[in-house]
């Protein structure tokens, strides 16, 4: 038999996840934003070879590389990467944050 009390609570879940991931905070999507975001770094890495000729250097840059867009595209507990909260701090940047209007005395707007 079901409670009056338990009828009327609501119950919402936390933590749900639409999407398939290969680890906590990274799916489908982050991993394709990882691949071209390594596949630009390796082109950056093959022109930074034929400059310096330095293997482990440019062996370094591409690890170093792969585990840094792997953590930038990783989402948080709330579902925001790195790159989302840049997004988010220019959008807000961007955004008007003056509103040029007066209120009189009787809170109508002129």
């Amino acid at each position: 038999m079901i409670n009056s009390n338990d009828r009327d609570t609501l119950y919402i879940p936390v933590g749900l996840k639409t999407k398939t991931e290969i680890f906590d905070g990274f799916g489908k999507d982050e991993l394709y934003q990882t691949i071209i975001a390594t596949l630009i770094a390796g082109v950056v890495d093959v022109f930074l070879f034929l400059i310096t000729r330095k293997l482990p250097l440019c062996v370094l840059f591409i690890l170093v590389a792969i585990a840094g867009n792997v953590m930038i595209f990783t989402k948080d507990a709330i579902n925001l990467s790195v790159v989302d909260h840049l997004k988010n701090m220019i959008m807000f940047h961007r955004s008007q944050k003056k509103y040029p209007y007066i209120i009189d005395k009787f809170g109508l707007k002129k």
